[in-house]
């Protein structure tokens, strides 16, 4: 049987870093093991795609002069719009959160369908929210220490050191976020370091006995991805 997939039962894996922690570089060797992983931010920029629902519904009360050329959503344009009027926030909600509820369930559910023993759901501001937690049986933080995180945003970025430490004092420090981890992930060292200890938190969670099902009762699963609808929303007009 392929990598992840094993038993019946399932249970998520919540996963998360910050600005240049290399949280990609560990989705890369998950994806290589395997494994099933839901993109958070990707479904987020999926669902106001011009062939989806939600964006015939946001044109149709937003204009088209949030449009960009492509005939894509102009995100700044739209973000400029709902920052400054509260009540068109609450309906640009109203037309994204059914989308993003319904395509997170669906992928979560095809995963336990195929018998995945877990599912990996990145999502950048897992830490930033309790609503979001309770629903992992695991998390994980991809964390490397700050002095290399302003290097790597400084190069690839091509930032100055200030603009690098405005970026990175505008998210929770990664040290807040480690305290409130179950699994570490440091990648402050070489690529090969990264990837052992990716490859032995695998193996620990292949051998676990925790179980998702009951916890994807339809009720609670409904609000906790309306709560995580939410902060998608905030990251794609960001």
């Amino acid at each position: 049987m392929p990598p992840c997939r094993r038993q019946s039962t399932m249970f998520l894996v919540g996963l998360s870093g910050g600005i240049a922690s290399g949280k990609s570089t560990v989705v890369a060797v998950f994806r290589e093991l395997g494994c099933a992983v839901i993109d958070a931010d990707v479904i987020a920029r999926e669902v106001v795609q011009p062939h989806f629902k939600a964006y015939q519904q946001i044109v149709q009360y937003f204009g088209t002069e949030i449009l960009l050329e492509s005939g894509e959503i102009n995100r700044k344009a739209l973000g400029n719009i709902i920052f400054s009027h509260p009540e068109k926030r609450q309906l640009l909600n109203s037309i994204t959160h059914p989308e993003i509820q319904k395509e997170m369930l669906k992928q979560i559910l095809k995963y336990f369908v195929l018998g995945y023993r877990y599912v990996i759901l990145d999502i950048p501001l897992l830490f930033e929210t309790n609503r979001l937690t309770k629903f992992m049986k695991h998390t994980v933080l991809v964390y490397c220490d700050p002095r290399t995180q302003l290097s790597r945003l400084m190069k690839r970025n091509g930032l100055s050191r200030a603009e690098a430490e405005a970026r990175v004092a505008s998210q929770l420090p990664l040290g807040e976020k480690r305290r409130l981890a179950s699994h570490i992930i440091d990648n402050s060292g070489d690529r090969e370091s990264t990837r052992r200890q990716v490859l032995r938190l695998h193996a620990r969670l292949e051998d676990s006995l925790d179980y998702l099902w009951a916890r994807l009762a339809v009720g609670t699963a409904v609000a906790g991805l309306g709560g995580l609808a939410y902060f998608l929303l905030r990251r794609f007009i960001s």
